[in-house]
């Protein structure tokens, strides 16, 4: 496994991130600031993680709004 020291998301997982930003801020919330449909409308861990997987565009968002939140 190669180490990646000027990475802050090495090691950090998708679920850990979105679990963290939903403890931190409520779907409601998260909505506002990544305006997303899977945030906005009947929103839950598995729809979002599945979206975030599909969509690079999506989850970079997701990543920089974790990277300012922490």
């Amino acid at each position: 496994m190669e180490k990646q020291p000027n990475n802050p998301l090495h090691g950090v997982t998708l679920v850990a991130i979105l679990e963290f930003l939903v403890e931190k801020y409520g779907w409601e919330t998260l909505g506002d600031k990544i305006h997303i449909k899977c945030f906005t409308h009947n929103p839950s861990l598995k729809s979002s993680l599945t979206f975030l997987r599909k969509t690079p565009w999506a989850r970079e968002k997701v990543e920089r709004l974790y990277l300012r939140s922490i």
